[in-house]
C-alpha cells in the first residue's frame, strides 16, 4: 500500500498544531507589506497582520509560491511519502494551482493537484477529509478525484465590515466604499465555484448576518438537501480579527438557527483578510468527502 502525504497552503487557514494533529504538511503563503516579505504562520501572525495593514497608507500584496519552493517543499514530502496529495487554492482565485499542476509533471505521477474550488474554512474542509481518506489507505488518485467530483459541494457567504479594504485593491471606488461606509451598508460576498461575487448590501451587521443565515438555509433546502438529508454537510463560521465576544455572538446566533449541527471555526485565511479587512464575518458549508473505503 502507497504511503500518501496529504499536503496543503495556508490559504487552508490551518495552523501549525491542527495540521500536526491531522498529519497535514502546510506550505506558507508570503505576503509583501510595504515591500517586505513575511510568511504566514512563520513570522506572519493573523494579529500582526491586521495591525500592520490598519494604516492606509500600506501596501499588501500577496505571493503564490515560486517553482522552486513548491518542488522544495514536495521533494521534502517524497523522501518519505510514495505520492503527494496537494490541496492549494481555487484556480478560480489565484494562479498557483495552475502553476502547481503544470509543475507536478515533473514529478513522475507522484505528485497529484486538488483544484476542487476551495479556499479558507471549506479548503481546511478537503485537506481535514484527504487525511483521514490517506490514513484509510486511498491511493493520491482516487483521493484527488473523489475531492474534484464534489468540488462545486460548497458555498461561503461573507460579510464586509468595511469597504476601505475593497477600494485599496480597486474592487469599489473611493466615493462608493464612503458613501457605503457613511450609510453604514455591510456587503455581503459569496464564494460558490470558486469564485469571489458580490451577494447582497444590508444596512448593518444584524441585517447582513440575517441575510446570510437565510441564505445557507436556501442553500441546505435546495442545492444542498439531499447532503445534509444523509449527513454530509459540515458547517462552519470564520471571522477576520473580530474581538471575541463578537465572535461568541455569532457562533450562538448560528447555533440556534442550525441546532441540529456542530459547527468548527476558524479565522478566515489571510488570502481572504487581505482584501476584505478586519472586522468581518462569514459562513460556510461544504461536503464531507469520505471516499469509497
Amino acid at each position: 500500500m502507497s504511503k500518501t502525504a496529504i499536503a496543503t497552503d495556508s490559504n487552508s487557514g490551518m495552523s501549525a498544531s491542527a495540521a500536526k494533529k491531522l498529519g497535514v504538511h502546510v506550505l506558507p503563503m508570503s505576503f509583501y507589506i510595504n515591500d517586505v516579505q513575511y510568511y504566514e504562520g512563520v513570522d506572519l501572525s493573523q494579529k500582526e497582520f491586521y495591525q500592520m495593514i490598519a494604516d492606509s497608507k500600506t501596501t499588501v500584496a500577496t505571493s503564490q509560491p515560486s517553482p522552486a519552493e513548491l518542488s522544495e517543499f514536495w521533494r521534502k514530502l517524497l523522501r518519505e511519502y510514495d505520492e503527494v496529495v496537494y490541496i492549494p487554492m481555487s484556480s478560480g482565485l489565484s494562479s498557483s494551482c495552475t502553476t502547481a499542476s503544470m509543475l507536478s509533471k515533473d514529478f513522475g505521477g507522484r505528485v497529484y493537484v486538488v483544484d476542487n474550488h476551495r479556499i479558507s474554512v471549506t479548503q481546511y474542509q478537503s485537506v481535514a477529509d484527504a487525511a483521514m481518506m490517506a490514513k484509510s489507505g486511498m491511493s493520491a488518485r482516487r483521493i484527488k478525484n473523489r475531492l474534484e467530483a464534489e468540488q462545486s459541494i460548497s458555498s461561503i457567504y461573507i460579510m464586509v465590515n468595511n469597504l476601505s479594504f475593497l477600494k485599496r485593491g480597486g474592487r469599489v471606488t473611493t466615493a462608493g466604499a464612503l458613501i457605503a461606509n457613511v450609510m453604514n451598508l455591510k456587503p455581503v460576498l459569496q464564494i460558490q465555484g470558486g469564485k469571489l461575487d458580490a451577494y447582497a448590501k444590508c444596512r448593518g451587521i444584524k441585517a447582513a448576518k440575517a441575510k446570510m443565515l437565510d441564505a445557507m438555509h436556501e442553500d441546505f433546502d435546495t442545492r444542498f438537501k439531499e447532503y445534509v438529508e444523509k449527513g454530509e454537510m459540515s458547517l462552519m463560521y470564520s471571522y477576520s480579527d473580530m474581538p471575541d465576544d463578537e465572535v461568541d455572538r455569532w457562533r450562538k446566533e448560528i447555533e440556534t438557527s442550525f441546532p441540529k449541527f456542530r459547527l468548527r471555526a476558524e479565522p478566515l485565511s489571510l488570502s481572504v483578510g487581505c482584501h476584505i479587512g478586519p472586522g468581518s464575518l462569514a459562513i460556510a458549508c461544504s461536503k464531507i468527502s469520505k471516499g469509497d473505503y
